[in-house]
């Protein structure tokens, strides 16, 4: 008897060391989490302040009016520098276009191939498929783009450049139809099937029900992987810099040699310009600019998503 009561308090001893293991890291999980989170969120406020002090810096140098409305970009002419932003804005911006008219077609009927048509065999097979172009380096879509798509262009288009806005921008919606297509197809994918069910029973076609249905419902992620995509878009750097050019112009001609703004950070930080230089500073300047498009375009995602849920 005094042997099993002794082994009935050890297990009562080890029951309670164990609940206090337990609580202790209990106690302890949440701290961790709240550090991890806090360090992502220090991390981007550094680089918030970062761009922020460079960029006031800059501004100390240049004028934000002539910055805002010059139409020229020649930070590297030793007199009469000019810093117009509007040149690498428009060659951001037509990239950018260029990339959603080619993407969003393309990855919306994708979607919806996968979500309303496609068996569970063939999504298996298209939707890794489309995957792994996400996982494909940008410098390889770069060189892709410069000595495989621009001389297929060149073949309709003979006066069109070596570096032009027309081929990375093709190539840059290539990019993102993975994002587009994968994003969309998840969010028709998670509209119940009571709906399909009932669209049908009420007469409609396959077609129908897709298009006045399930794209409805499911628009809040569609237009989320809409604005993610030009988010991805504009902060694409590698294909631009490789086949977009170097040459700042205030233009929307595809067919001509431009300059976004990741490609001009990429050529400054590359060495052609001195630390502490006016030069240096604009890539902080430009890089300010760039977070505001993208912050803007995040914001409008949000807005967007949140709306549709109300109206759905």
């Amino acid at each position: 008897m005094a042997a099993t009561n002794k082994t009935v308090r050890d297990m009562i001893k080890e029951k309670k060391s164990k609940n206090s293991t337990n609580q202790i890291i209990e106690k302890m999980v949440p701290s961790l989490l709240f550090i991890l989170a806090l360090i992502s969120i220090l991390t981007t406020v550094g680089i918030v302040l970062t761009l922020i002090f460079e960029t006031v810096t800059f501004f100390s140098r240049v004028s934000i009016i002539e910055f805002l409305t010059s139409k020229e970009w020649y930070p590297f002419f030793e007199e009469n520098a000019s810093y117009g932003i509007m040149a690498l804005i428009s060659g951001t911006l037509l990239i950018t276009v260029i990339a959603i008219i080619v993407a969003v077609p393309i990855g919306l009927a994708s979607a919806i191939f996968l979500s309303e048509y496609a068996s569970d065999r063939t999504r298996r097979i298209i939707k890794p498929i489309l995957e792994v172009l996400a996982g494909i380096p940008t410098i390889v879509y770069g060189f892709f783009a410069l000595t495989f798509v621009t001389p297929l262009l060149q073949k309709l288009i003979p006066d069109l450049s070596i570096f032009n806005a027309l081929s990375p921008g093709i190539v840059v919606g290539i990019m993102i139809i993975p994002m587009i297509a994968s994003l969309s197809e998840d969010a028709m994918s998670s509209v119940p099937n009571s709906m399909r069910e009932g669209a049908l029973a009420l007469g409609a076609t396959k077609f129908e029900v897709t298009l006045k249905v399930i794209v409805p419902a499911a628009m809040s992620g569609i237009v989320a992987s809409f604005v993610l995509g030009i988010s991805r878009a504009i902060g694409e750097t590698m294909i631009v810099t490789l086949a977009g050019g170097a040459t700042p112009k205030l233009t929307f001609d595809p067919t001509e040699s431009i300059q976004t703004m990741t490609a001009y950070i990429v050529q400054v930080s590359s060495g052609d310009a001195g630390y502490g230089t006016t030069v240096y500073y604009s890539i902080y300047a430009v890089g300010m600019t760039l977070f505001l498009f993208t912050l803007i375009m995040n914001l409008l995602a949000q807005y967007i998503s949140r709306r549709y849920r109300e109206e759905y």
